[in-house]
């Protein structure tokens, strides 16, 4: 177990980093920030010199993998590192100088247990990507299909645990000061970030994300996924087919190729919608860098290491809450969002619904050009606020997702509405989904689910309480006082004996092993 000595001198290293690129003046300066975070903050910075316009995603990248993917999970958090933070983070690239193919040969044959010539034809030993978790070169397979294998970078699964668990000890010690620290989550926001990168670090488990939204997206057209090469996959190495196309944000490759960028902004944010709201499984990396368009004008997703899922529940409360906007329901997205219980009971509904409206009005009906994201983010946030409203971890992927998806289609149609884009769709799913034959078929299926599962429920009620018969019950046995329990009044020697002794042991230990540094 680590040390908080050693948290405490890697989050100091950490902080100098973050000062360098004037990144550590939002946390010393903010107002919510407890005393001693201010002094920990004063401590890293001492001796630096802070640029007057900070660079928090330089920071991130500067600092290593870890902290990229950390940057990334509070670029979905405006409310907890301020807007311009927010926004800057989002242009954070995954990206770190290449490891030697030499070392990432050795992986993959040590990952197959076989030479190299043996799984592929030819491998180019430049990497056409290089990311913080993994590196992708080009490949011929052995039966002369172009392939992408992607290799993950030596030692990463154990940096990063090693640096999560810092985080998770700074979390824990953040939200322990209480007020404004708790209410934002730390710890959450930290538990996801751990669940994310376990998966990214399992790259049979990226190979399992990309064959289910295939099957998902199978009957969306414009808009596929690489087929997996199961063969030459497993948890350090993904094989998956070639991908020819342009980057989405090129737009001079896209005109070149004839493609209707208008198309394909309505093509992109209706994918993302069927994925969240139609399936409750989305791919929640939707950066530039991860989408391709072919000639067609089809968009090609690349990199699962991030997906997202949504229970039924939460995605019709999420449909009702986007249609509710669109429309102007107000009151019927604050009803949900009590139903929900994101609001706690005890705040007034009609309160909660005119905050909505006073949010909701500016945006209807507009561009998103003509639309101040700051103004409105600085709106919900203060909802958020005003209402006590916790953060719910698990929409925490969706909304990243949804910033990503909103700024592609902007820049591939600056005259986009997105609420007019997303409103027949959530409007058709609303009626398929929550109108009455949807009703009545769910309350079927769940009372034969129900009649189906008594016997087995009435067997374990017998296993659990059997008819008596047999040898007779066991008579009450008289109640023995443990050596090592502390009773009131006399008699607490021996355990008071037991105390002491559990107390020299444990400060035996602690003097020989370190403990107490």
């Amino acid at each position: 177990m680590t040390r908080p000595a050693t948290h405490i001198v890697r989050l100091l290293r950490w902080g100098r980093v973050l000062a360098r690129h004037g990144a550590l003046r939002i946390i010393e300066e903010g107002q919510a920030t407890p005393a001693p975070v201010r002094r920990l903050c004063r401590l890293a910075r001492f001796g630096t010199v802070q640029p007057r316009v900070p660079d928090y995603a330089a920071a991130f990248q500067a600092i290593g993998p870890a902290a990229i993917k950390l940057g990334q999970t509070l670029a979905t958090r405006p409310d907890l590192v301020g807007e311009e933070a927010a926004r800057n983070l989002l242009a954070l690239q995954d990206s770190l100088p290449p490891v030697g193919f030499a070392t990432i040969r050795a992986e993959i044959e040590a990952s197959f247990a076989a030479p190299l010539e043996r799984l592929f034809a030819s491998i180019e030993e430049a990497p056409v990507g290089s990311a913080s978790i993994a590196q992708v070169y080009r490949a011929v397979a052995i039966d002369g299909r172009q392939v992408a294998v992607k290799v993950l970078r030596p030692g990463v699964r154990e940096k990063f645990a090693s640096d999560c668990e810092t985080y998770e000890w700074a979390a824990a010690h953040l939200e322990a000061l209480g007020g404004e620290a708790a209410r934002l989550r730390p710890r959450a926001v930290i538990a996801n970030l751990k669940r994310w990168t376990a998966r990214e670090l399992d790259l049979r488990r990226e190979a399992a994300s990309a064959s289910e939204l295939a099957e998902a997206m199978k009957g969306y057209e414009g808009y596929r996924v690489p087929a997996i090469d199961w063969d030459r996959t497993n948890g350090r190495v993904l094989t998956v087919e070639w991908i020819d196309g342009v980057k989405i944000s090129d737009g001079a490759a896209l005109d070149a190729l004839g493609v209707d960028r208008c198309v394909l902004a309505r093509r992109l944010v209706l994918a993302f919608l069927t994925q969240a709201i139609g399936a409750g499984f989305f791919h929640a990396d939707m950066h530039q860098g991860n989408l391709f368009v072919q000639a067609d004008g089809t968009i090609v997703a690349i990199d699962f290491g991030i997906m997202g899922r949504i229970d039924r529940r939460a995605r019709q409360w999420l449909a009702e809450i986007l249609y509710g906007l669109t429309t102007g329901n107000y009151r019927r997205v604050a009803e949900i969002h009590f139903e929900a219980q994101y609001v706690p009971s005890y705040h007034s509904m009609e309160e909660f619904a005119t905050a909505l409206r006073a949010v909701g009005e500016p945006m209807r009906g507009k561009p998103v050009s003509e639309l101040s994201v700051g103004q409105m983010l600085d709106g919900l946030f203060a909802i958020t606020r005003d209402f006590d409203m916790q953060v719910q971890p698990h929409l925490l992927l969706l909304q990243k997702t949804m910033v990503m998806v909103e700024g592609l289609a902007t820049e591939l149609d600056p005259t986009i509405n997105m609420w007019d884009v997303a409103s027949p769709f959530v409007r058709d799913w609303i009626r398929d989904e929550l109108g009455p034959e949807a009703a009545i078929a769910d309350r079927l299926r769940d009372d034969v689910g129900t009649l189906l599962r008594l016997p087995d429920l009435i067997r374990r009620i017998e296993d659990r309480f059997p008819p008596r018969g047999g040898a007779p019950e066991q008579a009450p046995l008289p109640d023995v006082d443990l050596v090592w329990s502390r009773r009131e009044g006399g008699g607490a020697w021996p355990g008071y004996l037991a105390a002491a002794l559990g107390g020299g042991a444990l400060a035996w230990l602690a003097a020989h092993a370190g403990w107490l540094a």
